[in-house]
């Protein structure tokens, strides 16, 4: 992996100047990978208010998890007139003549939270190799040695990689030591729950149930996990992480099944991602973005305007936070935790 450099930290504020009078009348469309997943519906309430706000029409399509659906999906926000794009990759390469067929036409284009690896796109996500090192030491925390899984991504999201990344910097001297040993890793095609289920499961069969901790890469991941150690009697013992902040994920961790969730925040990701489009599409150039950075990380290592937020590690010692920030209802937050268990749901 490059080396790239990062802000120590970016600002979840509002990208300034973003909301213009020029903005007026302005068609910013939205590609979403798979609208299925529960927090896209938050960052697509994040992305409609600050369109409305500056007064841009919001359009959208999902891909349905599928890469040829997407890439046809993107050929038609172009021909009902979108002044811009932010587009949720399902398969950054499969994509990429969409992609290129609107940068030569002028539209500017967002890569959302997933790494679309062309100089003409902006990018903007949380850092998720420090996600990845965020899940590791909780994980580690919970669990310093033994049998450990990997349940990553879809293989083809740069993200999953990313991600493991950060959770090997993490875990790599435990291993060399021969505290932790990987017992299984497999990508999650899709990042869809029921195929991390079936994932783990095979982990499991593999090594006669003798795995002491699992590094899921997200939520959805971490729900099929979860499902896999249950029917195993193992759900509860068996630290696991995850990311999003997703609510069932929350309930879990309030639950103790769940170790740790990684709270990006996509009410910020999806207010900034929207506010850089509508300016993008006003005639900004990318590196005048306020914040902006140079990122070339990738596979590829394509030199990138970017934009990276501050994510932040939820566990049982902290989830007020998530409700304090309104993020999640105490009482979701708390289903089916027994009194006594959690002070936060006493």
């Amino acid at each position: 992996m490059k080396t790239y450099l990062l802000p120590a930290a970016v600002a979840l504020a509002t990208i300034a100047g973003a909301a213009t009078a020029s903005a007026d009348d302005k068609t910013v469309g939205v590609s979403w990978s798979n609208f299925q997943e529960e927090r896209w519906k938050t960052d697509e309430a994040a992305i409609k208010k600050a369109l409305d706000a500056a007064g841009a029409k919001y359009i959208s399509a999902d891909a349905q998890s599928s890469a040829a659906k997407q890439l046809t999906d993107i050929e038609s926000l172009i021909a009902q007139g979108a002044d811009a794009l932010i587009i949720l990759a399902q398969d950054s390469d499969a994509i990429g003549p969409a992609v290129q067929q609107a940068t030569d036409e002028g539209i500017p284009v967002v890569g959302y939270d997933r790494l679309i690896e062309n100089p003409d796109v902006f990018y903007i996500t949380f850092d998720n190799k420090e996600v990845g090192r965020m899940q590791a030491r909780a994980v580690q925390e919970a669990m310093p040695e033994g049998n450990y899984a990997f349940i990553k991504g879809s293989a083809a999201d740069p993200n999953a990689d990313f991600l493991f990344s950060g959770q090997m910097e993490v875990l790599t001297e435990a291993m060399d030591a021969g505290k932790i040993k990987n017992v299984g890793e497999a990508y999650t095609d899709g990042w869809l729950p029921a195929n991390a289920q079936k994932n783990m499961e095979q982990i499991l069969t593999a090594n006669d149930n003798k795995v002491d901790a699992v590094v899921a890469s997200n939520d959805g991941t971490a729900g099929g996990v979860v499902a896999a150690l249950a029917s195993q009697g193992l759900d509860g013992s068996v630290p696991v992480s995850g990311q999003d902040g997703d609510h069932a994920a929350l309930n879990r961790v309030a639950l103790g099944t769940q170790t740790v969730s990684v709270w990006k925040d996509a009410r910020d990701l999806g207010k900034n991602a929207a506010e850089i489009a509508v300016q993008l599409a006003d005639g900004k150039a990318m590196d005048e973005v306020d914040g902006a950075v140079k990122f070339s990380g990738g596979p590829k290592g394509v030199e990138m305007t970017s934009i990276f937020l501050k994510p932040v590690p939820v566990t049982r010692d902290n989830l007020n936070v998530v409700v304090d920030a309104g993020w999640v209802p105490l009482e979701v937050v708390c289903q089916g935790v027994e009194k006594g268990a959690l002070a936060l749901c006493d």
